[in-house]
């Protein structure tokens, strides 16, 4: 097994570890987070449902020509906040974060901080 396989899985573990403990509900779903290497995406998901409420990420097309030329760190957070906008227009005012075994930090931060700004509770 190579380094990459090992990170991957470790954070694979992580995310599990996460996901027993976190869990979205009508009242209060999740916001998972997942960043590729070029991209963020962030979901609202009502668990109890099993569907996701909304989305937003740097590869939508509402969202895309916003992002152009920013860092990604200033992606995430134009991310963050249309995705606020959006669950705010689906009467969603607070959320359960999962960072998806991420660390809280860099753009996971930025995604999360950008949804707090518009409006977000978590």
């Amino acid at each position: 097994m190579d380094a990459a396989q090992k990170k991957r899985l470790a954070r694979q573990r992580r995310h599990a570890r996460v996901r027993i403990k976190v869990s979205g509900t009508a009242a209060r779903p999740r916001l998972n987070v997942y960043r590729s290497l070029y991209h963020i995406y962030g979901q609202v998901i009502d668990d109890v449902a099993g569907h996701t409420i909304v989305s937003a990420s740097t590869v939508d097309a509402q969202v895309n020509p916003l992002v152009e030329g920013k860092t990604k760190i200033e992606q995430a957070r134009i991310v963050g906040e249309v995705l606020a906008r959006r669950a705010l227009e689906h009467g969603i005012t607070a959320v359960v974060m999962d960072r998806g075994g991420w660390a809280y930090h860099g753009r996971v931060k930025a995604l999360a901080e950008g949804a707090r700004g518009a409006g977000l509770e978590f």
